[in-house]
Formats: structure tokens, C-alpha cells, sequence
């Protein structure tokens, strides 16, 4: 409890002490930055530390950690007294004001941060364990980082190796920490709450600023004159709605973000409870339906009595691999499409997790752009950049972070940025050919800048990807697609065919006109077909090329699915016209998006200020970016992928429909809240009941798989958030000697190595020390390949099982070995021979069957 409430005090400091910064930095932004300021906080501290101790101006310890701290405040307090930089002097007084006159605002934040923050911890301390998927790995990576005196930080599990993977997420938590002085396995699961505690609040502060900028008005009608008195008592009760929507409303995002899932839960229900299936007289069940919807454990006949709640084991994993790929001999390849609540459900710190709350923020950062109206502009040789130095030195700071995050998100990012900042000139401008020089004015310097900020990261990083490779034969269903975001497609859809139809008749005084937007349908088609054809042609052009520079790959592949190539391109083609449902599903997204978006929406002459008509439209535009960029990251994968060790879609599937959640969520909420304040009548009381219908669905994941990863909030040891006591519980000789060795001297520790996901390389993932090689394949994929690792595997068996001391010296002496464990592991997996060890090593801690030897 002691250590939640310092992580907890501390995040609050650190966003009182950012919002100076942040106020100067979101000009345009109605809460000035306030709920982003915590992330942004994070972030330039986080970045501070990390280049100090890797420039050697700082060590990895409290100190570095205290004076990038004391630099952030500076950097503050230096924003609003330097008028050259952000702020005049005179504003000062505005932030005092606005904080007057937004307690709102600022109390909802505060009571949402603090609520979803403890709402997580209470969940994670139900399950605390770090056993199984990625955990084991992210605890050694945080542990390493702990144990490193300087950055890049060493690898745990190749000694000798610094870390190369993206891990910035994990020195944000070694730092947390740190501060609070507890242990790596506690910090995990308290990270996993804070991240989602801002996202709770970054989410919660987009849509904030999205809906102030709507001046939502009800369609006026003729009422009778009314007296002075029941004037006020209405201008009152107005005034109270607004203040109600205003702060309530926003409150969609973190839900459909954070909480909403996918549809797999209802059919888990469903099918528990035996729906659509039906029994023969010979007692065997049956159902079309669910063979025909295919999805794997859901094709089986549920178990009898039938009940409502599911209680298959793990039944909640199946969310997360809704989409079934097969290739064209009908062999299932696994594809994930992991989505945000089944990452805080399963607890894995994983960077896509660590990367919520910094995807937000470059989210932000967009509409910041989109909606500034500063005349600040930089040029660069001669071109012209309508934006500020700070903010281009900001964005390229959160887009370069975010790629040290989460490499992948640099895509989403970048593009959504350097998009929002092309469509505010079009607005400003119009459509003209400026505008393809305004992409690269902005998106080169902006990327060049963001790798030099990063740049000691990018010289020790090595990666699987390989380049694009061509999606031919694996096409989504559209039932799975259905399934997967159904939760989000039904309030996009309403939003996209009556509540944009709605804006684009909307005058400034709320009388319907046909002179306001235009949708430019012609435009859209062609662009939204024509990014289809290209995209169908492009992967069969890269078919092609392979055929000529990796002949060998292409026929040993085409062998494997024993067909020839043109038998492979008609039955791939036939297969795509299968299932053309999905991609008519995401076109029906992206067309009316781009239609709306490319419209020629600037203001005309009305009684009304046409910057508030702008302002008004600007919201509703952001959206359609969002929705245009959340189907480009959906409809890519159909075609092609990413190239990496798994050799298929798997990993682009992940990554990009986990961005694309991120977006589509967003614009979900506020079709949702833009709806709920605009439709009237019959389609007002169907659109309540459907919405209230979607999140009920949506939110049967989260009720029941918290019930049942949680054992119904019973833990059979008590509630905690440190998976250590478990270890203690359960191994009290290993305990205490990953207790003794947190004490000792940095050195290279010989234990078991085994596979991944497994209790192998647990030592080192515990204590930090650096092992000679932990889980093989992790190390593979981090690197891009195995030579790094070289005979490590087989020299570490020899070093336990050979009786002959000069061949265990030597390895000993190659991989400059300081410590030798053995515990239960080593000794139930190899026959191991202590007689050397015993003969010539120092014994520094023996209890139980567990011994670690010094070689002197």
C-alpha cells in the first residue's frame, strides 16, 4: 500500500510540476495540456535521465534520477518566465486563472487518475504472478536495467550484450523503482496500473478537447414567450447540462479504450449456455452456426449442464485470437490481435502496453497541430513551416520516444502528426500541390530530428524486420472482423451515415443548409479503391520480384502448399472474393471518412464568426483523420506484412490493429457522445438502446474475465503486489538466494538454459545479473538472428555435467563467469557433477538444495 501511494503522489507531483510546460506546449488545446501533462512529465524525464547516463553525464542511480528531474522543473519554470521561448510573463496569470476556472476539469482528472489507478493495482494484486507469456523477460529487463551503472543497460540473458530491443518503457519503471526504493517484480505490476491510469486520462483529455470545441446546440424550436424568472431557471438548468456534459461526456474515451472489448465474450456466453446447438437422437451436438463461424475451442460443443457464465479454462484468451488465418492446404496459422483490457487482464509490460499512454500523447500533440492558429513559422532552407520551434521540437521528442517505446508505433504516429498538420494547411489554404510539399517539409525534418534525439538507442539496436513481404493467401473473414471490432464499428457506422450526414447540412445557426459541406464522393472512391488496387497489386509485384531475386524461397513455398503459380494466384484470388465481406466492411469506413474529410468545408459568409465554424468543423475533421488512418492500419495486413522470424502476418496483425484500436476507440467515444447530444426523436431512442446494447456486450469481457482470472477477487494467498512472495511461498531456498545475490557485486552468472516461456533464466531475470544466455529465441528475435548466442547452449550444459575441470575453466574463462547457481532446476534437468566445483570454487551461499559458487 505504501509503495502505491508514493507511485501515486509522485505522478501527481510530476504533473503539477509539467503543466507550466504543458500550458506553453498545447496552446490550442481547451484543458492546455492539464490532462497530458503527468505523460508528458514522464516522458522528458524519463528521456533526461536515459541520454545523461548514456553520454556518462549521469550514472543510472538516484542522483541522475534526482538532476533529470531538477532540469525538468527548470525547463518549467523556464517556459513561463522566458517569453522567447513559450510564454510572456502576462500569461502566468492565465494558468492561475484557468486553473480557477476549470476545477471541473481538474477534479474529474484527479478522482479518474486516481480511481483507474487503483482499480488496476487492486486487480493486479489479485494475480500478481509473473510466470507465464512475456513477464518473466519484462522483470528481467527492468532488473537489468536496475543493475546497469550506465546505459545502453546490459542484457540479462547474453552476457557480455547490451540490451537490443526497444526499452524505454522499462527504464521509466527501473526509475519509478527506484525512487520508491521496492523491487523489480512490484514495480512491474504497479506500472501495469499506472499505464493504465494514463490512459485513462489521456484518452479522457482528447476527447475533453475534441467535444469543447463543438458548440452542441439541439435543433431550435418555437416555444411561447416566458417570463423573466423562468428564464433564469432555464439559462440554469443549461448551464448545469453543459457543465454535466462537459466533463461526464469525455468519460466514453477511457471506456471504449480501456474497458470495451470485442464481441468474443458474448459468443463465449452464448455458446456456454448452448445456444444454436442442437442434439441428435444419438446425443451428439451439432450447430451450423458455430462451424460455420469457425473459431477455435468455440467449434466444440459446449460442456453440460449448459450455464451462462464461461468457465473453459483460459476461455478469455480466445479474445485475443479472434481472426483465423489458414493457409490454402486449410492448416491454421495463429494470428494475434490483442486489444487493450486483454493486455491489463493477462498483466504483461509489454512495450505495445507501455506505449498507451505515449500514443495518446502523439495523438494530442496531431490535434494540438490541427487546431493551432499561431503565426510562429520556421524555415528551413528556404521552405516554410507553419508550426513552432517548440512544438516541432516536441513532436519529434514524443515520436522518437514512442519508437524507443514501441518501434511500430513510429508509423502511426508520425503519419497521424505530419497528416493532421497537412489537413489544418488545407483548411487554412485549400487543396492545393503546397500541400505535398507541406508532407515533406514537415515529415523528413520531423523524422531526421526525432532519430538524433534517440540516436544512442539506434547504434546498439539490431531487429527482426527484414523489410515488406506480400499477404497473397490470408484474408480476414468478415464474421471474425465482425467479432473483433464490432464494438467499435457500430457507433462509427451511426456516426458516419446520420451524425456526419447531420454536420454536413449544419449552418451556424442550426438551420439545415445545403451550401455547408460538400462530400467529396468522386475523390473518395478513387482514392479509397485506388489504395486498394494498389495495395492488391503491389503484394503480387513483390510475389513477382521474388520469383526472381529468392527463387528458391518461392518454390520451395509454393511446393509447400503444392501448387503451381498460376493455380496459387486463382485460388488466392477466389479465396479474396470469398471473403470480400471484410474489405467492403473497412471501405465502407475509409470512403465516406475521405469524403467528409476532402470536402470543401471552409467557411463561407454567415452571420456567424467563421473561426467558430471552423473550430466547430476542425473536431468533427480530426475524427475522420483518425477513422481514415484506423482503417489504412486494418485494411494493410489483407495484403501485406511486415518481414520477421514468424514468417507470416502474425506480428503485423498484433501491432497494427492495436493502433488501430487506439484510434477507432477514440473516434468511437466521441461518435457516441457527439450522437447521444444531436439525434432527436425515434433514431435519439435507437441509437440509446443499440450504444447501451454495444457496451454492455463489450463490457461482458472485462466483468467475466476478471472474475475468472482473479478467482472471483479470492486470492488463495491474499492480495499483493509483489510476485516475490509467491517465490518465497513456494521456494523459500531460491528466495533467499536471489535475496542474497541482489547484494553482490555485478558479474556473469552460469544457470539452466532452457526454451522460452518457461522457469528457465529465472535467476537472472530476478536478480538482474547478467546469465550467459537466457530463453533462446527471445534472443533470436531481439537480435535478428542466433550468431550472437553461438555454442552458449551446449557450453553451459558442458559446464555442469563435465567432470573435467580444464574444459569447464576454460568456459568459465570464455565467458568470464563470476557466479555458478545451482538449484532444483539445474539439478532435475542434467546430471550435474559438483565434485569439480566444489574442488575449485568458493561456496558464498548454500541453504537447501540450492548452492552458488564464486570463481575467485
Amino acid at each position: 500500500m505504501q509503495s502505491f501511494f508514493i507511485w501515486y503522489t509522485s505522478l501527481t507531483l510530476l504533473g503539477w510540476l509539467t503543466f507550466p510546460l504543458a500550458y506553453a506546449l498545447f496552446p490550442a488545446l481547451a484543458d492546455r495540456g492539464y490532462t497530458l501533462s503527468r505523460a508528458a512529465g514522464l516522458l522528458i524525464w524519463a528521456y533526461i535521465f536515459w541520454l545523461f547516463a548514456s553520454l556518462g553525464i549521469a550514472q543510472n542511480d538516484m542522483g541522475g534520477i534526482i538532476l533529470a528531474l531538477a532540469l525538468l522543473i527548470a525547463l518549467s519554470i523556464f517556459s513561463i518566465a522566458n517569453h522567447k521561448l513559450v510564454l510572456s510573463k502576462v500569461e502566468v496569470s492565465q494558468i492561475v486563472n484557468f486553473l480557477k476556472s476549470n476545477l471541473a476539469l481538474i477534479l474529474t482528472t484527479e478522482i479518474l487518475f486516481l480511481a483507474a489507478f487503483a482499480f488496476l493495482a487492486f486487480v493486479r494484486s489479485a494475480n500478481p504472478e509473473l510466470l507465464s507469456t512475456e513477464k518473466p523477460m519484462e522483470l528481467a529487463f527492468i532488473n537489468g536495467i536496475l543493475r546497469s551503472p550506465t546505459f545502453p543497460p546490459q542484457d540479462p540473458w547474453l552476457s557480455g550484450y547490451a540490451i537490443s530491443y526497444y526499452y524505454f518503457g522499462y527504464v521509466m519503471t527501473a526509475m519509478l523503482a527506484r525512487v520508491s526504493n521496492i523491487n523489480a517484480s512490484m514495480a512491474h505490476n504497479l506500472m501495469t496500473a499506472l499505464v493504465f491510469a494514463l490512459g485513462a486520462i489521456g484518452s479522457y483529455g482528447i476527447l475533453y478537447n475534441l467535444l469543447a470545441g463543438l458548440q452542441v446546440e439541439g435543433q431550435r424550436s418555437k416555444v411561447k414567450p416566458i417570463s423573466d424568472s423562468q428564464l433564469q431557471i432555464t439559462n440554469y438548468e443549461s448551464r448545469l447540462a453543459s457543465y454535466i456534459s462537459r466533463t461526464t461526456l469525455p468519460l466514453l474515451a477511457p471506456l471504449f479504450l480501456l474497458l470495451v472489448s470485442n464481441f468474443e465474450a458474448l459468443l463465449e456466453v452464448l455458446h456456454r449456455r448452448g445456444f444454436f446447438w442442437t442434439q441428435s437422437s444419438s446425443g451428439v451436438y451439432t450447430s451450423p452456426f458455430w462451424t460455420w463461424l469457425d473459431m477455435k475451442e468455440l467449434s466444440n460443443p459446449p460442456m453440460i449442464p449448459f450455464q451462462w457464465e464461461p468457465d473453459r479454462y483460459m476461455w478469455w484468451w480466445r479474445a485475443s485470437r479472434v481472426i483465423q488465418d489458414y493457409d490454402m492446404l486449410k492448416s491454421p496459422r495463429e494470428v494475434i490481435d490483442e486489444f487493450p483490457f486483454f493486455s491489463f487482464l493477462l498483466g504483461d509490460l509489454h512495450p505495445h502496453v507501455l506505449a498507451i499512454p505515449f500514443g495518446l500523447l502523439a495523438i494530442a500533440v496531431a490535434l494540438n497541430i490541427f487546431l493551432s492558429s499561431s503565426d510562429e513559422k520556421i524555415d528551413l532552407f528556404g521552405l516554410r513551416l507553419h508550426i513552432s520551434y517548440s512544438n516541432f521540437i516536441f513532436s519529434a521528442l514524443v515520436i522518437g520516444g514512442l519508437a524507443f517505446l514501441n518501434t511500430w508505433d513510429i508509423l502511426f504516429a508520425g503519419t497521424l502528426i505530419v497528416f493532421a498538420y497537412i489537413f489544418s494547411r488545407a483548411i487554412a489554404d485549400g487543396w492545393n500541390w503546397d500541400r505535398l510539399e507541406d508532407m515533406f517539409v514537415l515529415g523528413l525534418p520531423l523524422g531526421i530530428f526525432s532519430i538524433f534525439l534517440y540516436i544512442p538507442f539506434y547504434l546498439g539496436f539490431s531487429s527482426q524486420a527484414d523489410g515488406v513481404l506480400p499477404n497473397m493467401m490470408f484474408v480476414t473473414r468478415g464474421a471474425h472482423l465482425w467479432v473483433m471490432w464490432g464494438t467499435l464499428f457500430i457507433p462509427i457506422f451511426a456516426y458516419l451515415y446520420s451524425g456526419v450526414k447531420q454536420l454536413a447540412a449544419l449552418q451556424s445557426d442550426g438551420e439545415p443548409s445545403d451550401s455547408r459541406v460538400k462530400p467529396n464522393w468522386k475523390l473518395a472512391l478513387s482514392l479509397g479503391l485506388g489504395f486498394t488496387l494498389f495495395l492488391w497489386a503491389g503484394s503480387w509485384l513483390l510475389g513477382w520480384l521474388g520469383s526472381y531475386f529468392e527463387k528458391d524461397f518461392v518454390i520451395m513455398f509454393l511446393s509447400s502448399q503444392k501448387m503451381s503459380a498460376s493455380e496459387f494466384f486463382n485460388a488466392t484470388s477466389l479465396r479474396r472474393l470469398e471473403y470480400i465481406g471484410s474489405l467492403i466492411t473497412l471501405l465502407a469506413i475509409l470512403i465516406p471518412a475521405l469524403a467528409f474529410l476532402l470536402a470543401d468545408n471552409r467557411p463561407q459568409a454567415m452571420d456567424d464568426e467563421p473561426s467558430s465554424i471552423v473550430h466547430r468543423l476542425s473536431a468533427h475533421q480530426f475524427i475522420l483523420i483518425l477513422l481514415t488512418l484506423g482503417a489504412i492500419l486494418v485494411i494493410a495486413p489483407e495484403f501485406v506484412y511486415l518481414r520477421d522470424q514468424f514468417g507470416y502476418r502474425i506480428n503485423t496483425i498484433f501491432k497494427f490493429y492495436y493502433q488501430a484500436w487506439m484510434v477507432w476507440s477514440l473516434a468511437a467515444a466521441f461518435a457516441t457522445a457527439y450522437l447521444l447530444q444531436n439525434l432527436e426523436g425515434i433514431k435519439n431512442i435507437i441509437f440509446r438502446v443499440v450504444i447501451s446494447l454495444v457496451i454492455f456486450a463489450g463490457l461482458l469481457y472485462p466483468v467475466f474475465g476478471l472474475m475468472n482470472k482473479t478467482n472471483d477477487f479470492n486470492p488463495l494467498y491474499g492480495f499483493t503486489l509483489d510476485d516475490f512472495d509467491r517465490l518465497k511461498r513456494e521456494n523459500p531456498d531460491e528466495a533467499a538466494a536471489i535475496d542474497f545475490l541482489r547484494t553482490v557485486p555485478n558479474g556473469v552468472i552460469a544457470e539452466a538454459v532452457g526454451d522460452g516461456y518457461s522457469g528457465y533464466a529465472r535467476i537472472s531475470a530476478n536478480t538482474g545479473l547478467q546469465t550467459v544466455l537466457g530463453w533462446p529465441g527471445h534472443e533470436a528475435q531481439w537480435r535478428g538472428d542466433s550468431a550472437p548466442q553461438g555454442s552458449r547452449r551446449d557450453d553451459m550444459t558442458k559446464l555442469y555435467v563435465s567432470p573435467r575441470w580444464e574444459e569447464v575453466q576454460a568456459i568459465i574463462e570464455q565467458y568470464n563467469i563470476r557466479y555458478i547457481y545451482i538449484g532444483s532446476l539445474e539439478q532435475t534437468s542434467m546430471r550435474i557433477n559438483q565434485e569439480k566445483f566444489k574442488a575449485h570454487l568458493k561456496v558464498i551461499f548454500q541453504q537447501g538444495n540450492t548452492t552458488i559458487y564464486e570463481v575467485p
